[in-house]
């Protein structure tokens, strides 16, 4: 009996150490310095108006893309973070947003189009210090096009 009851003891002491270990918390993870996020374009057929082509979420932030539709077709995309449309990035674009477009295979963030369509498209994030920069890309047949860039 004595056996059993320091066994059930000893297992007792035990799960408070896991279950301590457990609801301690570490540091806080860092967001990463380069993330792709790939959206599909809204359905041909749509009301006339802005619509959600798609959402992502993540504890770092959460974005949007929208696509403005004219007589059923989309001919606009832009992307919201947080609820918000992402500021027009004024300048150059930082170090940090060219080398993650290359990165990820992407074209470097240049001149941007006048108007974003495409069957799919590309939200690369990346992160400058306390900046981050959405940099959004379209794909129209085999070929990526920048579409333009902002902070949030």
């Amino acid at each position: 009996m004595r056996t059993v009851i320091s066994l059930g003891a000893g297992v007792v002491v035990a799960l408070a150490g896991f279950v301590h270990a457990a609801t301690a918390k570490g540091p806080a993870k860092a967001p990463p310095a380069c993330s792709a996020i790939t959206f599909r374009s809204l359905a041909a057929g749509m009301t006339d108006g802005e619509h959600e082509a798609g959402m992502y979420k993540s504890r770092y932030g959460r974005l949007e893309l929208y696509g403005e539709v004219k007589q059923g077709t989309a001919v606009d995309y832009y992307v919201l973070a947080g609820g918000k449309r992402v500021a027009a990035a004024s300048g150059n674009l930082p170090e940090a947003a060219v080398s993650c477009a290359a990165a990820k295979k992407m074209p470097r963030p240049e001149a941007p189009a006048s108007s974003c369509a495409g069957q799919r498209f590309r939200v690369l994030v990346a992160h400058s210090g306390d900046q981050r920069i959405a940099m959004l890309y379209s794909e129209d047949g085999s070929s990526w096009h920048f579409c333009g860039a902002g902070t949030f």
